[in-house]
């Protein structure tokens, strides 16, 4: 066959028998999919910039962003083009062979991560496989036979990922025990406390996990002065310092990275999210050639992972925010937004930087205010009983942040009288 000589419509594929309604679609996908996520909140079928739209053709501002995945919001154009025109040229070719978009990505996030020589960068599908393979990674930084070093350290409140090796680091007990005995040899020390970080950073530690800021805990930034202390104590010790920045890094804070202030060089950081600008990859950086020669070749792989398409998505995202100056307006957007959550009665602490941003509340409300949001068009997201967490498209207008701050009261006063 030399061609395909019509193709029908995708909805005519996955709709045969005409539109569906929100309720059924969701019939249908507790008739066929794990379980694993609960039931979705709505069926969302097309997306424009930072708005979605449902089955049932209800309108929502999103203020997650896929959990700070969409940078550029949905159906960004230049990236959309990107994508289509890569993969009408080459989709795929196995990590037996290169592509200009693998190479061009992997340069690109050495310069923005200002990477000293001799750093390299290894591409994955998705955050939690980053961490693996910066969990291998430490595994090879492992001391000698007279002086092994096992330990790898970790904070409670930390989310690194599902895998095994990622869950390990997690500190969250129920999604660990179910899945115990994960990767022994972690430690978790408490969130933010320098002097607990230190005693336990010694000659059998390989390496210390931080995320610059917890998102999966309420937004929580690390304290100042926390990544100077764990850079020296790691040096001192010869553990590998590896920032988390899945969630923080691609401009989501304002920054390339998260960390980039705090004036020092990790050992490698690992990113995802919103590299893609919503096509999954995933990226491990390891910074100098000492640490870049510990994994080697047949150590580890992946068949997905550096695809010519997920490459060229990612090459897109990071063209655009850096030639549109989103970096800049995500700073001024996220300094507008948390000014206006802070003026708002029931709302007792904001946090955050950019546009990730966790504000608590005075009572354990935030699920209900989710509900409420919802239900007045609204996408955020509750990491807590009482903190509501918002990652939206680094595109969000100061207008449509004033809807939101608009709204916020009655979202507020709903959810409490739903108590």
């Amino acid at each position: 066959m030399s061609q395909i000589e019509a193709s029908p419509e995708l909805t005519e594929i996955v709709e045969p028998h005409g539109h569906a309604t929100g309720a059924q679609w969701l019939s249908r996908y507790s008739a066929s999919l794990l379980g694993v996520f609960g039931t979705p909140q709505r069926v969302l079928v097309r997306g424009a910039g930072c708005l979605v739209w449902d089955a049932d053709g209800k309108e929502y501002l999103d203020l997650l962003g896929g959990i700070a995945v969409n940078a550029l919001g949905h159906a960004h154009p230049f990236v959309t083009s990107v994508i289509s025109s890569q993969l009408a040229t080459l989709g795929h070719v196995s990590n037996f062979f290169t592509s200009p978009t693998q190479i061009g990505l992997a340069e690109k996030l050495l310069e923005i991560s200002k990477a000293p020589a001799g750093s390299k960068v290894f591409f994955a599908n998705s955050g939690t496989e980053a961490v693996e393979a910066a969990f291998k990674l430490a595994r090879r930084n492992a001391g000698t036979a007279a002086k092994p070093r096992t330990k790898i350290i970790a904070l409670d409140g930390a989310f690194h990922g599902r895998t095994m090796g990622a869950l390990a680091l997690t500190s969250k007990e129920a999604y660990r025990a179910p899945f115990a005995p994960l990767p022994g040899g972690v430690v978790h020390v408490p969130f933010g406390d320098i002097e607990a970080l230190r005693a336990a950073t010694d000659d059998t530690t390989a390496a210390v996990f931080l995320e610059p800021i917890q998102g999966e805990a309420g937004v929580r930034p690390l304290p100042a002065g926390y990544l100077q202390a764990a850079r020296e104590a790691t040096s001192a010790a010869g553990a590998l310092l590896i920032l988390d920045e899945v969630q923080t890094g691609i401009g989501r804070t304002g920054k390339w990275l998260a960390s980039e202030d705090a004036g020092i060089v990790p050992d490698a950081v690992t990113l995802a999210k919103g590299l893609g600008g919503g096509f999954p990859i995933g990226a491990l950086i390891t910074f100098g050639p000492g640490v870049s020669s510990l994994l080697t070749a047949g150590q580890h792989g992946t068949t997905f992972g550096g695809n010519p398409v997920a490459t060229a998505a990612a090459l897109a995202t990071l063209h655009v925010l850096e030639n549109q100056h989103v970096l800049g307006h995500v700073r001024e957007t996220g300094e507008h937004l948390r000014a206006g959550l802070a003026a708002i009665d029931g709302v007792t602490e904001v946090r955050g930087e950019g546009l990730l941003i966790g504000f608590d509340l005075d009572a354990d409300v935030a699920p209900a205010v989710v509900t409420a949001g919802l239900d007045a068009g609204f996408i955020i997201n509750s990491p807590t009983p009482r903190t509501i967490r918002l990652a939206p498209p680094l595109i969000l207008t100061t207008d449509q942040a004033d809807r939101f701050l608009a709204a916020l009261p009655a979202l507020l006063q709903t959810a409490k009288d739903a108590q």
